[in-house]
């Protein structure tokens, strides 16, 4: 059995789970690996369309972060719609009248993309109200009783219904009994890619024993983006100050595309240099903390369908997809 072995290497390749499979990311190209209802693994690879390749302005440093954002709330939605063609409801539900016009009127192709934009916007819509204007509302009601309260006191109230919210909902989807099997799968696309990082072969045996806590996870950037939230509207509201819960919601709105973009720039000093710098271990430590919440021990199943999915992106040219 191989040991754990660390390295300097740090790819950029990166991944999401789904249902039975894993969207695999890399500089090239994308994979999808599922594992169908009879056992069978269903790949489908695509090379990796940019927008900023059209777009170079969208590549510059605190603009790609939201731009990339995106994008990978469109690909992942996307992918998880693939993923759940392969288990469908066993019930027949009755298509509702919107479902009907769309079939009707639309192709399948923009019936696709109409789904897609639909839930792009609700998930970002959930994620804006939940983390940023309902502490906002919660605050403005508590603090309605004390007037006088100090503004700083205003921020870091806001700041602690922030986190426990955010705590709330990451135990609540834990505990969801049909989404432990897609956590299992988030954890076997992280060891995979420590395996890789580690520079190890791509063995069952090798990816079993990584780490299924990664710097560079899509929790560990859900909490960056609220912390940088707090610090950066506690330094804005410190300037100006904003007691009216509608203003401060508005002012949150317009701040949010900078604190994804401050995000993702920590987030990729965090992945060059969390091996080496103290400061990034400890930077790291509460979003690795919370991806107990997150990913599960996978089995070896699972495993073989992360390694796959990693296989496939795997670019041309060694080195290509260093961090």
């Amino acid at each position: 059995m191989a040991e754990k072995n660390s390295c300097a290497f740090r790819t950029s390749i990166g991944g999401q789970a789904l249902i039975e499979g894993i969207l695999m990311r890399g500089p090239e190209k994308q994979a999808i690996v599922v594992r169908d209802q009879e056992g069978k693994l269903v790949e489908k690879v695509e090379a990796l369309k940019l927008v900023r390749d059209r777009y170079p302005i969208l590549g510059v440093p605190l603009i790609r972060g939201t731009v990339n954002f995106l994008d990978s709330m469109v690909n992942g939605v996307k992918a998880l719609m693939y993923s759940a063609d392969f288990y469908p409801e066993e019930e027949s539900v009755q298509p509702s009248k919107l479902e009907q016009w769309m079939e009707k009127h639309l192709s399948s192709k923009k019936v696709e993309s109409a789904v897609v934009a639909l839930a792009v916007v609700l998930g970002v819509g959930m994620s804006v109200f939940l983390f940023m204007v309902l502490p906002t509302f919660l605050t403005g009601g508590l603090l309605h009783f004390f007037p006088d309260f100090p503004l700083w006191g205003r921020n870091l109230v806001e700041g602690l219904f922030k986190i426990v919210i955010f705590m709330l909902y990451l135990v609540a989807c834990s505990r969801q009994k049909d989404i432990f099997r897609v956590f299992q799968y988030h954890g076997a696309e992280h060891k995979t890619i420590f395996c890789y990082e580690a520079g190890l072969p791509l063995t069952v045996e090798n990816v079993r024993v990584q780490p299924r806590h990664h710097p560079r996870c899509g929790t560990s950037f859900l909490f960056v983006v609220i912390f940088v939230s707090i610090l950066l509207s506690s330094v804005v509201f410190g300037i100006w100050p904003i007691t009216n819960v509608w203003l401060r919601t508005a002012v949150h709105l317009l701040l949010l595309p900078l604190v994804v973009g401050i995000t993702y720039e920590f987030n990729r000093w965090v992945g060059r240099h969390v091996q080496e710098s103290a400061l990034a271990k400890a930077l790291t430590a509460p979003g690795l903390w919370m991806q107990n919440f997150t990913t599960n021990e996978p089995d070896d199943s699972m495993i073989e369908v992360a390694i796959r999915s990693l296989e496939l992106v795997l670019p041309s040219e060694k080195g290509k997809d260093a961090w």
